[in-house]
């Protein structure tokens, strides 16, 4: 007999019982976005779960994320409803491969995208998210570093910092590095006078062509301040949801076809109830591993 599908008030209901905080991104779909506690970007989602008290945090978001607020928030019960739920990005290095670009580079600082492994994070000097990935380049005070592993986002600060020599990995997401230029002046065609917002894991010739180049809680923040009647947004498509309840008269325009991430989408409202009732899904990383990521994560949370 197929189980009934969930409700989010069933959800609610198991969350208080299991003394549980749902997280989502930003990113998730609508109706997991409905039942959460948080809503957020990376840098949100790290900072409440260091912080919590509850006992069990429930990440409706891929991997690297849930072993983020496991690190943070060690004696708490980390659960990812899809375990499966993982980010091609952050597999685009790994700690082998981190640990022999370093030792070509001695003495020059590493910069880790959080969008990345507990692994990789604990051979960084310091995290960063798109929100404050700037700001944490600039606290090193270095003429040097190494980024990774998105290439744009990397681009993105150097325009931003001339006078720190950015060395890149060749990562990237595949869903804002496949943007076109093309694409966006389709758009922007389409909405003559519509400003366009992109995330800064776009392309360099894609940023430069918007009027803000934000990441996902400063899209939201920009947005309810513009009072603009359409705004073209040039991100994951689940952020859309957010931004309609942040500025309910503004039209936000997607691009076509849509740019949704496959991973972002596994998570549904069922696999959230089942993951809170029968406490499934639960992340670990080694304490080594996580000790030594510990540090670079708590850099992060404290800067921008």
């Amino acid at each position: 007999m197929t189980e009934p599908l969930a409700t989010p008030a069933e959800v609610r209901l198991l969350a208080r019982d299991r003394h549980a905080v749902i997280f989502a991104h930003n990113y998730q779909r609508a109706e997991v976005q409905s039942v959460a506690d948080v809503v957020g970007d990376s840098l949100e989602l790290a900072r409440r779960a260091a912080a919590v008290s509850a006992e069990v945090i429930v990440l409706a978001g891929v991997r690297f994320m849930a072993e983020t607020a496991k690190i943070l928030a060690p004696a708490k019960t980390v659960l990812l409803p899809r375990s499966d739920a993982g980010c091609p990005m952050a597999d685009m290095i790994t700690a082998d491969q981190l640990s022999a670009w370093k030792a070509e580079h001695p003495g020059v600082p590493v910069v880790m995208y959080v969008n990345s492994s507990a692994e990789v994070k604990a051979l960084t000097d310091v995290c960063c998210t798109s929100a404050n990935a700037v700001e944490v380049v600039r606290s090193l005070g270095a003429d040097k570093v190494l980024f990774g592993p998105d290439r744009n986002l990397g681009a993105w600060i150097a325009a931003q910092l001339p006078e720190v020599e950015m060395i890149l990995w060749d990562g990237y997401c595949p869903v804002h590095d496949q943007v076109t230029l093309e694409r966006v002046r389709e758009a922007k065609a389409a909405h003559p006078g519509a400003p366009v917002i992109a995330h800064p894991e776009c392309r360099p010739d894609v940023t430069a062509e918007a009027d803000a180049v934000l990441s996902t809680s400063q899209m939201l923040r920009w947005s309810a301040k513009a009072g603009e009647p359409e705004i073209i947004v040039v991100t994951e498509g689940g952020l859309l949801t957010g931004l309609a309840k942040a500025a309910p008269e503004t039209r936000f325009i997607g691009l076509t076809p849509p740019m949704l991430c496959p991973n972002m989408k596994l998570t549904r409202l069922d696999h959230v109830r089942d993951a809170l009732r029968d406490l499934s899904g639960a992340v670990s990383v080694p304490p080594d591993v996580a000790a030594a990521a510990r540090g670079s994560l708590e850099r992060m949370t404290a800067i921008g």
